[in-house]
């Protein structure tokens, strides 16, 4: 009995040492094995897309920033990556696409804004034996990009049968408020033409240029030739004539408190004369004197100074005035054009007043009331925003991701015709995107606005992806450490990935 068990034990081992024996001969025949034959778990390709989005707000230069994204596939419907989307952020110029969209759909794309001139005499043999007032509407286009330069004003006049004015030519701006800068506009903006504010009367954008000359010898005061039109601007000049080689810099400023705008810096002795383009202060007055200096040039003579309306007493009676020329200006979809792909912010500020409801005084804050309207009643909470101008160009104004991106998808056209879609930059090819994102999959098919201040970048708009698939997207980043062009790198970098992007897994090489 004793034996019997012994030989069962030793059959079973020895089956299965043969067993082992035979798998450790076919494991010997195999190829070793590598890390590359191994299969690996691939992420797939939204979980990519995210991760790639994740590592460019950690590039360089933006790692301490903080950042607002959403990204969202107008195909599908689907949200593809949300980063901080409902946080306030500071958007920038990025703000005027809330600002062109609910303008559009307050007035329609072919609104046209109608200013008129009113002779306040009789026309006798030619001769206007009065003051000649213009009337505006807040038109931000007129001598501008979106516009006509005053000759249409001159004929109209010559139409008219008015060849001498024996009077003054006098702007009236009341159909608004009194020109000012919006909340918290910063001070030292608001010399430059970015700073321009807008009013009833505006022309050439409320801006002009002055020439600066060095001075004789070293440390000498400059010498500075004015736009005669620009007057009545009184200067400050605050910049000297440096030595032979040194660094030109040269700057307007608005100094607070100072009505005189403050000319500062420097510029080497020897060195040509340069010029740089400022705001023109009251645009009432600027109006009046471009229009008043446009007509003498066509021949009509004005024998009465440019005036602000505002400046006369008794006024002018307006009711009783004749109008002898109406202008009417383009579309709001063609004003639209440069707006958005050259970012002007005062025709942003005057898109903005349309929005105030029918028969109330056009106020900054009656045209935010409706502009709060509308966005709550696109979705947008009046939570998700807290915009205080049209331009965006105060540091007051935030809006999120989420509510930028609510805009987006009810101003998205499929055939890429519409007004705001063909007035958004396209990468690589023209307005702010003209230079940025060139040679890359991102060119010709990402169209959106950017947004620039000091530490603070942004870019929404639409992509066309590797497949064909239509995305929209937000991006804002505020508060970076590093430089704005490592933070457009970062932007650019994101919105390249969007434009490569596929579903459609990599082919092995």
């Amino acid at each position: 009995m004793q034996n019997s068990d012994t030989t069962r034990r030793l059959r079973v081992a020895l089956s299965a040492f043969c067993i082992l024996h035979a798998a450790f001969l076919s494991c010997a025949k195999r190829p070793p094995s590598t890390p590359q034959a191994i299969a690996q778990p691939q992420p797939d390709a939204i979980t990519q897309l995210g991760q790639d989005i994740l590592s460019a707000t950690n590039g360089p230069g933006v790692t301490r920033a903080i950042w607002g994204i959403t990204i969202y596939s107008i195909d599908r419907q689907q949200s593809l990556f949300d980063l901080n989307a409902r946080a306030l952020l500071v958007p920038a110029s990025s703000a005027k696409i809330v600002t062109v969209a609910s303008a559009a759909e307050a007035v329609g794309w072919n609104y046209r804004y109608v200013s008129t001139l009113r002779a306040t005499g009789p026309i006798v043999d030619g001769v206007l034996k009065g003051d000649l007032i213009a009337i505006g509407s807040g038109d931000p286009s007129i001598g501008g990009a979106a516009g006509d330069d005053l000759a249409s004003w001159s004929d109209g006049i010559k139409a008219a049968g008015i060849h001498r004015i024996e009077g003054r030519i006098i702007g009236d701006d009341d159909a608004f408020e009194e020109p000012r800068p919006q909340l918290a506009w910063a001070w030292d903006d608001l010399g430059y033409t970015t700073g321009a504010v807008f009013g009833a009367l505006n022309v050439a954008e409320n801006r002009t240029v002055i020439t600066i000359a060095p001075g004789s010898v070293e440390g000498a005061p400059t010498v500075i030739t004015v736009d005669p039109r620009a007057a009545y601007r009184v200067l400050t000049n605050r910049s000297v004539t440096g030595p032979a080689g040194s660094t030109q810099l040269l700057w307007p400023e608005q100094r607070p408190g100072e009505t005189a705008l403050t000319i500062g810096g420097s510029i080497p002795i020897g060195a040509a004369p340069v010029s740089i383009g400022i705001a023109v202060g009251n645009p009432t007055v600027w109006f009046a004197n471009v229009l008043r200096s446009r007509l003498i040039r066509d021949g009509i003579e004005v024998t009465g100074e440019a005036a602000d309306i505002d400046d006369i007493r008794p006024p002018p009676a307006r009711a009783t005035a004749t109008v002898v020329y109406t202008h009417t200006s383009r579309t709001l979809g063609e004003i639209a054009q440069p707006l958005l792909k050259d970012s002007i912010n005062l025709y942003a500020e005057a898109l903005l007043r349309l929005d105030a409801a029918p028969g109330v005084f056009p106020t900054n804050d009656a045209a935010l009331e409706g502009l709060r309207r509308r966005l709550e009643s696109w979705g947008v909470p009046r939570d998700g925003h807290q915009l205080v101008d049209g331009s965006g160009l105060s540091r007051r104004d935030t809006l999120s991701a989420e509510a930028l991106l609510t805009t987006l998808r009810r101003m998205y056209d499929p055939t890429g015709v519409s007004p705001f879609m063909t007035a958004l930059p396209i990468a690589g090819v023209d307005g702010s995107l003209s230079l940025r994102m060139k040679g890359t999959a991102a060119e010709r098919t990402v169209r959106a606005k950017t947004g620039t201040m000091s530490n603070i970048r942004s870019l929404c708009g639409y992509a066309t992806t590797r497949d064909g698939e239509h995305i929209a997207f937000v991006m804002m980043v505020n508060n970076f450490e590093g430089t704005g062009a490592q933070a457009n790198d970062a932007l650019d970098r994101i919105a390249v990935r969007l434009a490569s992007f596929s579903r459609r897994p990599a082919t092995a090489p």
